[in-house]
């Protein structure tokens, strides 16, 4: 072994030999120095360069670091006014809930709101005032439970679900109290239901009523004023012809066949006199009640026939004078009418036409009336034209309302112009529309719609 190792020695260290086999210690150290010399060197290099790199890594850390920094802060500083912006939104949340719910407990009328179960969501004050429970002890209660003297059914919650649209009705409990109930359905993917709104209309429909009333004595009294006027004048042709009769017989010798004239006359002026009562009479007992089917066709040819006696001892023009042509449709269905209402307004308006026709000053004029009733979509019309003297503007703003001023100066109006009960019967009596359309070189035409249903 120790000759092996100084075999192995020799061979690596063979070029530091002298000659005489010793080893040259000195080129040994100064070949191991050059050797670590150059070593150290590598390391101080590889040292310096990665100094600089780790210098580099660092200025690159200092730099994510300060950007890092500066997000943190613009966040930081994002949140805080996201924050703040939440928190005024939260608070006008709830000031706008908070007013919301003080609008919906200070309604003047019964709010309530349910969910698609039916349970109580939401109950006004005076839904606490009119049915004497507070809204705590009935929120989350099915309502008919909790106030099953409620006028709505769940079949009426239930249509206005499924149809998805308003729901209005209105109820009477025995003609003293009236209620506008409203069913409002709530759209939506999440909680659903409805909003009911009661509103007692009791005190607005009486006076609703009274003010109709008002209107309607009003124009009563003005077709009274017409009666009268129909009426006066057959009586003062009566009371002339018997003041004749009454002067004929002191005569010697008396003229029967004169006298039997004057009488027959004074039988029709009374026939006439009597017609016109008669009139008033079955207006007054056939107004109101209940609507019945009326064929329009034979309501205009009775008033026609009504005309040709009542109006028949009107000055100027009579109505027997008159050409009357009528064409009606063939589609034309009953309507729904107070039948002796609407004869009275053909008569108004025949009455109306015949003193318009009775103002045209010219010998060759042909006085006509043409009547004409078509149905349009859901409504009938009824157009009557003549060719008298027609209406001005400033006449035709007020010829619909009660006691025109139209008169002289004494205050006397003429009865022939007043067409305001006409107008009661139409819009109030049958929800419908009358309008006029006139000139006064050309004639008249007025325009009537009644609703079919």
């Amino acid at each position: 072994m120790p000759l092996f190792s100084q075999g192995a020695a020799a061979d690596v260290f063979w070029f530091v030999r002298n000659n005489d086999g010793s080893t040259n210690w000195q080129y040994v150290a100064n070949f191991s120095s050059g050797i670590l010399v150059i070593v150290l060197s590598l390391t101080a290099l590889w040292l310096f360069f990665t100094r600089l790199q780790a210098n580099r890594y660092n200025r690159e850390l200092e730099e994510i670091r300060t950007q890092l920094e500066l997000r943190v802060k613009e966040r930081t500083a994002t949140l805080e006014t996201e924050i703040v912006g939440h928190r005024l939104t939260t608070g006008r949340l709830r000031s706008s809930e908070a007013y919301i719910n003080s609008i919906l407990r200070s309604l003047p009328l019964m709010l309530i709101g349910l969910n698609k179960e039916n349970r109580i969501t939401q109950w006004n004050h005076r839904a606490e005032e009119i049915s004497g429970m507070a809204s705590k002890s009935v929120l989350g209660q099915d309502l008919w439970e909790a106030y099953p003297s409620i006028t709505i059914s769940p079949q009426q919650i239930e249509q206005a679900l499924d149809e998805n649209k308003t729901l209005s009705i209105k109820y009477s409990q025995r003609g003293q109290y009236h209620f506008d109930i409203t069913i409002y359905p709530l759209p939506g993917d999440g909680e659903t239901g409805v909003v009911i709104l009661l509103d007692d209309v009791t005190q607005r429909v009486k006076n609703e009523t009274m003010l109709i009333q008002r209107d309607k004595m009003s124009s009563i009294g003005e077709m009274a004023s017409i009666m009268a006027h129909d009426i006066n004048i057959p009586l003062r042709a009566i009371i002339k012809d018997v003041k004749e009769v009454r002067k004929d017989l002191t005569d010697e010798p008396i003229d029967k066949e004169a006298l039997r004239e004057v009488l027959e006359d004074a039988v029709i002026r009374g026939q006439q006199a009597t017609s016109v009562i008669d009139n008033l009479v079955n207006f007054s007992g056939g107004g109101g009640g209940e609507k019945s089917d009326l064929n329009m066709l034979d309501a205009i040819h009775h008033s026609v026939e009504l005309a040709n006696d009542v109006l028949s001892v009107m000055s100027g023009v009579r109505f027997k004078d008159i050409k009357v042509n009528i064409d009606c449709a063939d589609d034309i269905p009953e309507i729904p009418c107070y039948v002796t209402e609407i004869q009275q307004v053909f008569l108004s308006l025949f009455r109306h036409s015949c003193y318009a026709l009775g103002k045209v000053d010219d010998a060759d004029h042909n006085p006509v009336i043409n009547i004409e009733v078509t149905k349009f979509y859901d409504n009938l019309w009824v157009r009557i034209q003549h060719n008298g003297r027609g209406i001005s503007l400033e006449e035709q703003k007020t010829i619909f309302e009660p006691y025109a001023a139209d008169g002289d100066p004494n205050g006397n109006y003429n009865a022939g112009k007043r067409l305001s009960f006409a107008y009661f019967i139409i819009t109030e009596q049958h929800q419908g529309q009358i309008a006029v359309t006139s000139a006064p070189d050309v004639g008249t035409t007025f325009h009537i719609q009644l609703p079919l249903k």
